[in-house]
């Protein structure tokens, strides 16, 4: 079994990274398009629905997919003997920076839910300050890995 592991790793670590940039660029792009839902929605008659559909499809079609990837292949490296050394601080700090992520996601899937609901409570500038949330969440869990602090 650890053969194959070590077999397999260079494509699951290639397919964690891809699924990453994905679910990456998806956190980038759901604030924004909240800060314009809210901000230019009733400026255009039926664009709400345009918002909705955009969001929808971004969560479903691209995020829910890379989160999956990301969270297997990740699963998959992390118990493949001898990758990760449980006694190094970076293997914690990253474990904490992508649940902080995951939970944002969800964080970002409630809102969506509020704006069907018609419950957003959320101005366009509160979205922007959220909107920095992934990259730091990035910075940490890239020097983690790349640093092995």
């Amino acid at each position: 079994m650890a053969d194959l592991l070590y077999t397999i790793y260079p494509w699951v670590k290639s397919l964690h990274i891809m699924a990453v940039i994905s679910w990456m660029a998806g956190l980038f792009y759901l604030p924004r398009l909240f800060v314009y839902h809210v901000e230019k929605a009733q400026a255009v008659e039926g664009a709400e629905r345009i918002f909705f559909e955009m969001e929808e499809k971004l969560l479903r079609v691209i995020m829910r997919p890379a989160i999956i990837v990301a969270w297997v292949c990740g699963l998959i490296m992390v118990f493949t003997p001898g990758i990760v050394g449980w006694d190094w601080s970076w293997p914690w700090v990253k474990g904490a920076a992508v649940i902080a992520m995951t939970w944002f996601h969800h964080w970002l899937m409630a809102r969506r839910k509020d704006f069907l609901n018609g419950q957003n409570k959320l101005t366009g500038r509160q979205y922007r300050l959220m909107n920095e949330v992934p990259t730091v969440l990035m910075v940490i869990i890239v020097l983690s890995v790349v640093l092995k602090f």
